[in-house]
C-alpha cells in the first residue's frame, strides 16, 4: 500500500512538473495565461500590459488580420513603450483622420512568418551578428541575438529589447518589447 502511494504521488509530480514545463513553454504574459491554441487577438485582448496596443490595432481596423492564418511575427509594444513617446503621440496616432499613420506604425511591428527567437538568433549569427527583415508595413527591422538577448531596432535607429520571447499563438508568435517601432519618417 505504502509503494502504491509514493507511485501515484511520484506520478502525480511528475504530471505536475510536466504541466508546467509545457506551461513555461507559453509564458503568461501582462498577467494572464497566452494559448498556443489561440491567435493573436484572442490572446493580446487578456495582457493588460497590452490595453494601448489592442486599441490601436482595433483603431486601425487590424483586428481581422491578425486574427488571420498568418503565419505572423508580431513585435508587441507593452503599454509603456506606448506611454515613453512624445506626449500626445498616441491620442493623435489614435484620431479617425490619422488611421493611415497609425496603420503604417502598427504593420511595422509584423513580419509575415513565424520567427522563434532561436530562429532570429540563427539567422543573425548567419548574417554576421544582424538580420534584417521587412514587415508587413514595408519597414525594414534589424534583429540582433547577443548572449541570449534579442533586440530589434527600426529604421531610426531605435532599439527595442524583447522582454518576453517566444509566446506561440495559433497563427504565429509574440515577442514583447519595450519600445514602440516606428517607421521612418
Amino acid at each position: 500500500m505504502r509503494k502504491l502511494a509514493t507511485l501515484l504521488l511520484a506520478s502525480t509530480l511528475g504530471f505536475s512538473a510536466l504541466g508546467a514545463a509545457a506551461y513555461a513553454a507559453n509564458p503568461m504574459v501582462g498577467g494572464a495565461p497566452m494559448y498556443a491554441k489561440k491567435n493573436i487577438i484572442e490572446n493580446a485582448v487578456n495582457s493588460k500590459d497590452h490595453t494601448t496596443l489592442v486599441a490601436a490595432v482595433k483603431a486601425a481596423g487590424l483586428v481581422d488580420t491578425l486574427q488571420g492564418a498568418g503565419p505572423f511575427t508580431v513585435f508587441a509594444p507593452t503599454n509603456e513603450a506606448f506611454a515613453a513617446l512624445p506626449a500626445g503621440t498616441v491620442d493623435t496616432l489614435l484620431k479617425p483622420e490619422n488611421k493611415d499613420k497609425l496603420t503604417k506604425v502598427l504593420t511595422c511591428h509584423v513580419v509575415a512568418a513565424k520567427a522563434l527567437a532561436a530562429d532570429v538568433a540563427k539567422m543573425a549569427k548567419a548574417d554576421g551578428g544582424a538580420h534584417q527583415v521587412k514587415t508587413v508595413g514595408g519597414c525594414a527591422l534589424t534583429l540582433k541575438a547577443e548572449k541570449g538577448k534579442l533586440t530589434v531596432t527600426d529604421e531610426n535607429g531605435n532599439v527595442a529589447h524583447v522582454t518576453i520571447a517566444d509566446v506561440r499563438q495559433s497563427n504565429g508568435v509574440i515577442h514583447v518589447i519595450d519600445k514602440v517601432l516606428l517607421p521612418k519618417m
